[in-house]
This record gives structure tokens, sequence and C-alpha cells, in this order.
């Protein structure tokens, strides 16, 4: 079941949606918003799998919401606006739909939403294929300490093995990896909570983490600290 919300700034379009959606039995609709403020707090609460996001928003658009979420939800692109897809999928969007929306596209994002998803729950039991300088590296999940993203690129920190530059978005990979243990803390580093073993805290902004199976420490900011203290609450620095 598909946990999803819809954001659309006009009342009718978000009706249309709804009706759509409805006769849709692996989809569950929690909540619908029509600004960027709105549909934050409830992502915040409610927890969805799936926002179906509409370019404009009352308060800003789309991409403004997406900048504001550390962890978002899978997102479809929901809108009349031809233009922006280049820019929706270089957030990680899973689909683009053009208004007004055809129900064959909308099973099909549907499902790639749903395969996404499954692969991720999966993702402990499936060996990753890691591509970096004309190596091939399968490494499990299990294996992975921590990615950081680098331009283009992501870092694989790995447990008793040299780091890995891989060709892709930190979105890309965290995709694939299961959550938890993997837990996004910001913009650019993702870290397998299951190795955590010490947090040492210098300053409010140089903050370490020492991953089991790695010799070397990994900074993080204070931006980064503070999520990491909102999703293991009982961990002592």
């Amino acid at each position: 079941m598909l946990r999803v919300v819809i954001a659309d700034d006009e009342p009718l379009a978000r009706r249309a949606m709804r009706r759509l959606l409805a006769v849709r039995p692996q989809i569950e609709i929690v909540g619908e918003s029509e600004s960027v403020a709105e549909t934050l707090d409830l992502v915040g609460r409610l927890r969805p799998n799936l926002i179906f996001l509409d370019i404009r928003l009352n308060g800003g658009d789309g991409f403004d919401l997406l900048a504001e979420l550390e962890n978002a939800p899978k997102v479809v692109f929901v809108t009349a606006y031809a233009e922006y897809a280049v820019d929706a999928f270089g957030v990680q969007a899973v689909d683009y739909l053009l208004k007004p929306v055809q129900p064959d596209r909308l099973d099909t994002a549907i499902e790639r939403v749903l395969h996404l998803l499954s692969r991720r729950e999966e993702g402990a039991e499936t060996r990753l294929e890691l591509r970096s300088s004309g190596r091939v590296i399968l490494a499990a999940p299990t294996e992975v300490a921590a990615v950081i993203a680098e331009g283009d690129f992501s870092r694989f920190i790995l447990s008793g093995q040299p780091a890995l530059l891989v060709l892709g978005s930190l979105g890309q990979f965290e995709a694939m990896l299961p959550v938890p243990p993997f837990i996004r803390l910001g913009r650019s580093i993702m870290v397998n909570i299951d190795r955590l073993q010490r947090v040492e805290t210098r300053s409010r902004d140089n903050v370490r983490l020492m991953l089991r199976g790695v010799p070397d420490p990994i900074s993080i900011g204070r931006v980064a600290a503070a999520r990491l203290r909102q999703v293991m609450p009982t961990r002592r620095e």
C-alpha cells in the first residue's frame, strides 16, 4: 500500500487526482496540500511513501519543497508545464505526468514507485554492483558504512576495503539501499546506522562518526549531526 500526499495549489486539480487514485487499491491518500509550508508539515507528520507534486504551489514551487526535505518520499510531478521535466528528473523524480493525467500513464508511474520501494525493502539481501575506474565490486549493503556525495559521483565507504568512487548521485543509491539501517543525514551523506560505534562532538560544526570496519572517522556538520540525534535519540555522544 502506498501512502500518498497530493500537493497542488488548485482545488479542482486535487479533486481530479483524488478521483483517479480512488479506484486504485494500492493507494491510500493520507493528505492534501496547496502550499509548500502545508506540504512540509504533512510529510513530517504523516511520512507518506509518495507525493504527487505540482510545479506551482502557494509560497513557492515543487523544487522549493524538495530543497527543504532531507529525506523526501518518492515524487511524481503532476503539472501542466512540460518545460520542467529535465529539472524534475534532476531531483530524482520517479515520473513526470502532464495534466490532464492519463490513467495508463498514472498506472505506469505507480508501478515504477512500487518497484523502487520493493527494491529498497529487498536491499539487505541484494549485492550492489559498484563500478569505478575499470573495476567492478559486488558489495552487500551490510558492507557499506556510508555513502558521500561528490559532484556527479558518490564515494562508497566500505568495511575493510578502500573507499570507492562511483558515478551516480546520492539519491540514486538511496533508492537501492534499505531504510533503516541507512539514514540520509543531509544532502551529501548517508550512513549505515548499524555500523555506528561512536559519535565525537568537537564543536557544533565538527562532529566525527566512528564506523565499524572503517579506520578513519567521518566528519559531519551541524545539520547532519542534528538529524542524527533525531533518528538516534538514545545514543550518547
